[in-house]
């Protein structure tokens, strides 16, 4: 097989697996960036392919948070119940 057909296969590839979509979007926002950051390549690593999910995650975070406080409260009550 050629290198050209190689090439344009996997480029293909990229393309239906939505790479090129995730990488143009990153490349994007670091153009759009007014002040450009120090290391671009970190930028790039931290912004690809988060699609909000750090928000998720510090949603997540908190309800834990939230939740485990809860139930260090209700053990709390339920112990004096129990004796």
């Amino acid at each position: 097989m050629p290198i050209d057909s190689k090439r344009e296969e996997f480029r293909r590839y990229l393309e239906r697996a939505g790479v090129m979509d995730a990488l143009t979007k990153v490349l994007v926002s670091l153009y759009e960036e007014p002040d450009k950051p120090e290391d671009a390549l970190e930028y790039v690593r931290k912004h690809l392919g988060t699609d909000g999910a750090e928000d998720e995650l510090e949603t997540a975070r908190a309800r834990i948070a939230e939740l485990e406080a809860e139930n260090a409260l209700l053990k709390g009550e339920a112990a004096p119940q129990n004796e």
